[in-house]
């Protein structure tokens, strides 16, 4: 890639949002998307479960949106849920057009039913491979267009500020040993953070270790606000095998009928929801962790089931889970799978208005970097992957629309000195202790003590990097660090003000919903108060 370049629209991330924007803006300018592994690799490919979708007609759109507001647990922003539900179908259609291959019966789109919906509206393809059809589909159309180019392996390192307007972006290339090597800037009349979620911040995560919420951190360092960032979503069936990933088990599983069960053999979730287990994932994932806690403070085993399905192929309708199941000798139909709650999915994120504008200028989010208050306090399941489309294509529009003139940045960008290998290993050592501090101290169960203790260990890695940092080293895992350090801050500032629990947000102290008090989002401002507000 050549220096100093110039480009119309610069899109940060190769996920849904970032794809579905640039196909959007392809037609009116140049588009550099910028991605700092190969553009497959993002949360989107990796989303099992499906895409929901209200495709028949007025009173399917208008169930998906109670159930998303209802899913939310009070906060959810009705004008974005209702944007979500109602420019949804025209989307999906869009991408089908575009040649995305959803599973069919017949000719008919097959659907399931997921937790907290109250019809079958997924769409999935080839099983539980859908967020890597849709990725496969919108790349190769985004590819065909002479007017979008992609700079793989690349990351962007800062965004170029001007008068409180985002004007370019410095970036650096991946070279051999993780070094970095040849800077270079950008200008563009608007910048696009659709860099996806920060997953990585946890021990426990289903998410690939590209999702260090880089996007976020950026955003934040040039002064936008962020909000919810106390609501991260704990998926609560994780793979729990000693020496595997905690490879996620699709909610689609429990769609299609597996149960629950303690270390009893027992169901539980009549115990803590009328929907069992197609409960909201928030109350799931508790009870599953409150089934699996021993009073001598170790932990049990707590199980999917789904043995006694038998209407179904499981291997043909489940074929990515059941390979990797596979490598450890279980599978679905004949096996309990030891299961258990990880890092999922960030509700919060950049604040946006609805067509993706933050609070600076020049500068847009979407998909799961974003927030515009769509998920509330708990986002309902398989509307990630609609989000990305939906607001990535009205980002997009907005850029269009605002259409400020470009500003070339300068061309230099200061080469930055390389890590030891020593310096390395470190660096790796303080991500390990800040995600452990923020599983054990901002993960599940909360309170005013541990979230505290969890800023003091924050603060120690904040600072090991920073030392790094001021002496003119950069590496990946360096910028990733220090990316991680601003999520986790911003999750435990958050978490800390929030005195009540609500949705993802459990807090053992205050164990009860205040809707007096907080019945509100928070805004994580640019001199780091935090502040409540009913949008």
């Amino acid at each position: 890639m050549d220096t100093g370049s110039e480009v119309d629209f610069l899109v940060i991330g190769a996920g849904v949002a970032g794809l579905r924007a640039a196909a959007e803006l392809a037609n009116h300018g140049d588009v550099l998307v910028v991605t700092k592994e190969s553009v497959g690799e993002s949360n989107t490919h990796y989303a099992q479960g499906g895409i929901a979708v209200a495709m028949e007609g007025e009173q399917d759109i208008a169930l998906h949106l109670e159930d998303t507001v209802n899913a939310g647990d009070g906060i959810v922003y009705r004008p974005a849920a209702e944007v979500l539900a109602a420019e949804g179908p025209l989307r999906v259609a869009e991408l089908i057009e575009w040649g995305a291959r959803f599973d069919r019966a017949d000719g008919r789109l097959l659907r399931t039913r997921e937790g907290a919906h109250s019809l079958a509206r997924i769409l999935h393809a080839n099983g539980d491979a859908t967020g890597a059809e849709i990725s496969r589909s919108l790349t190769a159309f985004a590819r065909v267009h002479g007017r979008v180019r992609f700079a793989e392996w690349t990351r962007v390192t800062e965004l170029l500020v001007t008068d409180h307007r985002v004007i370019g972006v410095e970036l650096a290339e991946a070279c051999p040993a993780g070094k970095d090597c040849n800077p270079w800037r950008a200008s563009a009349r608007a910048v696009l953070v659709a860099s996806g979620g920060a997953g990585q911040v946890y021990s426990d995560t289903t998410n690939p270790a590209v999702a260090t919420g880089d996007g976020i951190a950026l955003a934040a360092q040039a002064g936008a606000e962020l909000a919810d960032m106390e609501f991260y979503q704990f998926h609560p069936t994780a793979l729990s095998l000693p020496g595997a990933p905690r490879f996620l088990l699709s909610e689609a599983l429990r769609g299609e009928g597996a149960y629950l069960r303690n270390d009893r053999g027992e169901r539980f979730m009549e115990r803590y929801h009328p929907l069992l287990e197609l409960a909201p994932r928030d109350v799931v994932a508790r009870a599953i962790a409150r089934e699996g806690m021993d009073t001598a403070g170790g932990t049990r085993a707590v199980y999917l089931d789904m043995r006694h399905v038998r209407n179904l192929n499981l291997r043909e309708r489940f074929p990515g889970i059941s390979a990797f199941l596979a490598r450890y000798g279980l599978a679905l139909a004949y096996d309990l799978i030891p299961v258990r709650p990880a890092a999922h999915y960030l509700m919060g994120g950049i604040r946006t208005d609805l067509a993706g504008r933050t609070s600076v200028d020049g500068l847009y989010a979407a998909g799961e970097a974003a927030c515009t208050g769509v998920h509330g306090a708990n986002r309902l399941a398989s509307n990630s992957l609609l989000e990305g489309l939906v607001f990535g294509a009205r980002a997009a529009q907005a850029m269009l629309s605002d259409s400020r003139p470009l500003v070339r940045v300068d061309d230099g960008a200061e080469a930055r000195k390389p890590l030891s290998p020593q310096e390395e290993q470190h660096i790796e050592t303080t991500i390990a202790k800040l995600q452990d501090t923020m599983w054990a101290h901002a993960g599940l169960l909360r309170e005013e003590r541990t979230l505290r203790e969890g800023f003091a260990a924050q603060a120690e890695c904040e600072a090991e990097f920073a030392a790094l940092s001021s002496q003119g080293k950069a590496s990946r895992r360096l910028t990733e660090g220090q990316a991680l350090s601003r999520v986790g801050h911003a999750i435990l500032r958050a978490a800390v003000a929030r005195t009540e629990s609500r949705g993802a947000h459990f807090r053992k102290d205050y164990p009860q919903r205040d809707d007096q008090e907080f019945c509100k989002h928070s805004i994580l401002q640019r001199d780091g108060g935090v502040v409540f507000e009913a949008w």
